[in-house]
């Protein structure tokens, strides 16, 4: 069975019964429809299993998507020492789930209420729902936002501040379309290029600088 996210399952259940129920009653080219649904619903919501064997300085993409910049980060994450910005768009078609960039601690886990600019939009990274995580590891300090999108209506963080996580760990999603900016320090050397498509827990995107490295 295709690995489902938690969330996932009132979207599936939901209209799976509903169908079943459109069927008995006569209605079968509506319990059709519902079915449909709920397997668009399997499909967005997979949770499939991610590893990666890169090296303790790399920086994983948290999220399945296409790179659509790389820019200096606003002056919020600037004045805490993550000057770069890489912005990641997920399409309906990508997976949704998140995964944590580094190992380390969360030292901010914030989350806000706004509203549903298109996610590829400057202004959707201040104005739309987002949640911001901070994590400090051993090679350094990274962060990311998970932005909704026009589609998206709900941005989901499973994590708190003064939490331990492991890089590459399952740490929330968004539901039905949106993005996630990764923020670095000035160090750090990304490693990817706009529009290169990228894969949670797998597509190295930076790596943290790490002391004798020219």
């Amino acid at each position: 069975m295709l690995p489902l996210a938690p969330e996932g399952y009132p979207f599936v259940i939901a209209p799976a019964l509903a169908g079943l129920l459109a069927w008995l009653f006569g209605y079968a080219p509506v319990a059709v429809v519902l079915w449909l649904l709920g397997i668009f619903c399997i499909a967005f919501f997979r949770d499939p299993a991610r590893s990666s064997d890169a090296s303790g300085d790399a920086v994983l993409s948290p999220a399945d998507g296409k790179v659509l910049k790389l820019v200096p980060s606003p002056a919020e994450f600037a004045a805490i020492g993550l000057p770069q910005q890489v912005s990641i768009f997920m399409s309906p078609a990508n997976v949704h789930v998140n995964r944590a960039p580094i190992s380390g601690t969360v030292t901010r886990a914030a989350y806000k209420a706004g509203s549903k600019f298109p996610a590829y939009r400057d202004k959707a990274s201040e104005l739309n729902e987002h949640s911001v995580v901070v994590i400090e590891g051993k090679a350094g300090k990274v962060g990311y936002k998970q932005i909704a999108g026009a589609v998206a209506r709900r941005v989901v963080c499973d994590l708190a501040e003064g939490e331990k996580v492991e890089r590459g760990q399952r740490v929330g999603l968004i539901k039905f379309g949106s993005r996630v900016d990764v923020f670095l320090p000035a160090g750090a050397v990304i490693a990817v290029t706009a529009g290169e498509r990228t894969r949670a827990g797998v597509t190295v995107v930076a790596r943290l600088p790490v002391e004798g490295r020219q």
